[in-house]
């Protein structure tokens, strides 16, 4: 396959071909210069990395009704809350079959990798570890353990299965139980999150003691709690559709401002489809909504290029021969990619390059 128009990766926004050879890219140039030009089957469009879904929460897809009104606490805090109660009703292999459903849409999706915060323990980890056995996806599984105070062996055991620990919030974690959780992620080289602002303000002391790898929501941040956390190098997942449910958002044209790490996602699968695209165009369509509007290009980067910085596969965010994951071909006009990308991509434009299917003889 032969792609005549842009590219849109880490590097930016530019005009180029990219050839492509078993769905892999084998070569980029100048648009025009292809050397297999009118021998390939060929698509004008945006050749993107494969994006990643920065915040999900994939276990409770189980539920398939309307949740309740209230707080967000009430829905989804530990250990009493409607999300708890819910996944403690439902049998092993209904949330399994649950989490396969919205890992396939992920997929079908073009998504590359995810970041789950998976609840329930070493069962809970090894749950979604079978659900992604059989997908073709990257998934990088927070675990979290049950007992408080943590009990080391079975939070030792967590960091056997799980790739970090994520937990709910510097209100609801004890600065004993984050410290431990801390120390512990670090001896292993495994990563520590904290759900953090998205209620009430907390102050960053609490929740930047200990330095945690990844911050999730940061609604209720001010712009000087942003700095803090941009000068101790965290990173931050937002989810403006979930947080959109319950009337508040994350700033972000201050992050913008200030160069803050930022990765999107979907959030609790019970709340909306695990769609990166949508959480894209919700974000930059809500960001004019409020009357801060963010650019369409840092969005981008926070599905495309910077939560493969964090997963510490930088080089797949590059479209270039010998990326680690495949990138994705857009049937879209390549004028403006960026905004192109964060407001028109469904899965109907998606294109798969690999060998142009055989027509059948008659």
């Amino acid at each position: 396959m032969l792609v005549e128009g842009a590219i849109l990766d880490r590097d930016g926004p530019r005009a180029a071909y990219v050839r492509f050879r078993n769905g892999r890219v084998v070569e980029v140039g100048a648009p025009g210069t292809a050397s297999t030009r009118g021998r390939l089957h060929q698509v004008r469009g945006i050749v993107i990395p494969a994006p990643v879904n920065g915040h999900t929460h994939l276990g409770d897809a189980v539920s398939v009704r309307e949740p309740p009104d209230g707080p967000v606490e009430e829905l989804v805090a530990p250990p009493l809350s409607y999300k708890f109660q819910l996944l403690a009703d439902t049998p092993r292999a209904a949330k399994l079959a649950a989490m396969r459903a919205a890992l396939g849409r992920m997929v079908r999706e073009g998504v590359g990798a995810m970041l789950d915060f998976r609840e329930e323990g070493v069962a809970g980890v090894e749950l979604l570890r079978s659900a992604l056995s059989e997908v073709p996806l990257r998934g990088f599984v927070f675990g979290r353990p049950l007992r408080r105070p943590i009990d080391a062996r079975e939070l030792a055991h967590v960091l056997d299965v799980a790739d970090g620990v994520g937990l709910s919030s510097a209100r609801d974690e004890d600065t004993d139980t984050r410290r431990a959780v801390a120390r512990a992620c670090r001896r292993s080289r495994k990563r520590y999150g904290l759900h953090a602002s998205e209620s009430v303000r907390e102050r960053p002391e609490t929740y930047l003691d200990p330095t945690p790898d990844l911050l999730v929501h940061l609604t209720q941040a001010t712009a000087d709690d942003l700095t803090a956390v941009r000068d101790q190098g965290v990173a931050v997942a937002l989810c403006p559709r979930s947080n959109a449910l319950f009337g508040r958002q994350a700033d972000l044209r201050t992050m913008e401002r200030l160069g803050l790490k930022v990765l999107l996602g979907s959030d609790n699968a019970m709340f909306h489809t695990p769609s990166i695209w949508s959480e894209l165009q919700f974000a930059y369509t809500s960001s004019r909504l409020l009357g801060r509007p963010v650019s369409a290009s840092f969005l981008a980067r926070a599905a495309l290029v910077e939560p493969w910085a964090w997963l510490g596969v930088p080089e797949a965010a590059r479209v270039a021969p010998g990326s680690p994951i495949r990138p994705l071909v857009l049937r879209l006009p390549p004028d403006d990619p960026a905004y192109q990308v964060v407001t028109r991509v469904t899965e109907q434009v998606i294109v798969r390059p690999g060998p142009r299917p055989r027509r059948r003889s008659r």
